[in-house]
């Protein structure tokens, strides 16, 4: 069965460049036509559909944006390639955030002209063949039902998730801040425009970067992940680059650098505004040229990689104080991603507990305990400043500390850590999630409690079947509010 050959529209208004692009893609295969102007283009663009539009930047009664522009306003399919003259990294910028697939720079490489023109027809395929398998996203905002004596709190979380694209399921949460972020995904992910991905420490910058590349049309590629932070200086040249034989004291053979093994894939930058000044300069021109030099060679080499990055300082302020390039910045900052931290999204507490505790439980062998709801909710009133990184620690601990009998998992007593020692409270924004939250936990709490009354009438017997002491219950009770009246008035254990 033959497939019908990919149609191509290229404008520009130099004739002998023209040729040249339409030759190099009749070669390929591809059905071409070509226009010299914006008018010329818009005309044909009513007339018939393409699969990729490959347009200069500037033509004789107008910028190739327009073209651009026409397309996003009208939602068409196609695919936008836009090429800038050398030097023109402000146009390339404004493009890709216009909404261009991609980008070159005159002279073109042909070479990376063929490449470039095949992702993008990959990605409008892979786009186009499934439209038709997403599914909406599940509302996040909707109402939480309470759940039912001895149910499992994230349950319901968890068939939402269930629902969506596996490379969105390692990002754990369904609150309104994670569902943009997985819809801010999706979305960018089509396009090989760079992504900047701001975000606390512990936020899960990483795994935000893993589900970009594996949303993306260089799935199938390497994923290179790199902490600018943890390099020597004096190795970083190397590391980025290459090396040849000989190049340097111990260099016994040829080796390859993260931009030459992300080939045709993702190269991730861990903590790009821990990058000295003098690195910040030759990564410029990589991303720019879309080549590298090794040390030690000649020549430069071609490379095509997406570049994503990551930082959790403000990289804004950092240009305006001259510890990074602004010319870096406006490159790696095509598109911003913000992670929001755990305290500003703790509905999406449990969830996340049942997920580390399910992980913590299978590295060890062991069965996974559910957090009890005090425990839950004494976490929601701490500030985590490590974010979901400090939440994975104390969960460990708890695991490590926890007694094997005890049916529920408590928090070991606060140590005399810098955000233990904080007051919680004050640390929480003005908003009312955490309120919700202990709301939440302690309706869920009065549920188990009262189905355990009907069964254990009296404090001991009901300790005895949580697996608790007394202290500790009443304990517990006492933190949630949730004591008897007839027990108000009693004295603690």
């Amino acid at each position: 069965m033959s497939t019908t050959p990919a149609s191509i529209l290229v404008i520009d208004d130099e004739p002998d460049l023209c040729t040249l692009y339409e030759l190099t893609l009749l070669r390929q295969g591809y059905r071409v036509e070509t226009a010299a102007s914006v008018a010329q283009a818009l005309e044909q663009l009513a007339n018939q559909g393409f699969d990729l539009v490959i347009t200069d930047m500037r033509l004789p009664d107008g910028l190739g944006l327009q073209i651009l522009q026409q397309l996003r306003q009208q939602q068409r399919p196609e695919r936008c390639i836009v090429m800038t003259a050398y030097g023109s990294a402000e146009n390339a910028v404004e493009a890709l955030r216009a909404g261009a697939f991609d980008y070159l720079t005159k002279p073109v490489d042909l070479k990376q002209f063929r490449t470039v023109v095949a992702s993008a027809l990959a990605d409008a395929q892979s786009s186009s063949s499934g439209s038709n398998n997403n599914s909406a996203p599940t509302s996040a905002s909707a109402p939480r039902t309470a759940p039912s004596a001895g149910a499992n709190p994230a349950n319901a979380a968890n068939a939402a998730s269930a629902a969506e694209p596996p490379a969105m399921q390692a990002l754990v949460g369904s609150s309104p801040a994670m569902q943009q972020l997985k819809q801010q995904i999706a979305k960018v992910a089509r396009s090989m425009a760079p992504v900047l991905i701001y975000g606390e420490s512990g936020t899960g910058k990483e795994l935000v970067a893993r589900a970009l590349h594996a949303s993306s049309a260089r799935a199938s590629g390497p994923l290179v992940a790199v902490n600018c932070g943890a390099i020597p200086e004096a190795l970083l040249e190397a590391e980025f680059f290459g090396a040849r034989k000989g190049s340097y004291t111990g260099a016994s053979q040829d080796r390859p650098g993260f931009f030459q093994a992300a080939r045709g894939g993702s190269l991730f930058l861990d903590e790009i505004g821990e990058l000295p000044l003098s690195m910040q300069s030759k990564l410029l021109r990589a991303i720019q040229e879309r080549s590298v030099r090794p040390l030690g060679a000649t020549q430069e080499e071609a490379v095509d990689v997406r570049i994503l990055s990551a930082t959790h300082r403000n990289l804004g302020q950092d240009v305006q104080d001259g510890r990074f390039r602004q010319d870096l910045y406006y490159r790696l900052n095509v598109i911003e991603l913000a992670i929001a931290p755990l305290r500003q999204r703790l509905e999406d507490l449990p969830q996340l507990c049942q997920a580390l505790l399910e992980r913590i439980a299978q590295e060890a062998g062991q069965p996974a305990k559910p957090l009890s709801p005090a425990a839950l909710a004494q976490l929601a009133q701490q500030a985590l400043p490590g974010n979901v990184r400090e939440l994975e620690n104390l969960l460990h601990r708890a695991v490590a500390l926890s007694d094997e009998q005890a049916a529920l998992l408590d928090l070991p007593e606060p140590s005399n850590s810098p955000s233990s020692s904080a007051t919680p409270t004050a640390s929480v924004p003005s908003t009312v999630t955490a309120p919700q939250m202990h709301a939440w936990v302690a309706q869920h709490a009065q549920a188990l409690w009262q189905a355990q009354l009907q069964t254990q009438p009296d404090r001991h017997s009901a300790a005895a079947a949580w697996g608790l002491t007394e202290q500790r219950l009443a304990y517990h009770l006492q933190l949630l509010a949730l004591q008897r009246p007839a027990e108000a008035n009693a004295q603690p254990d």
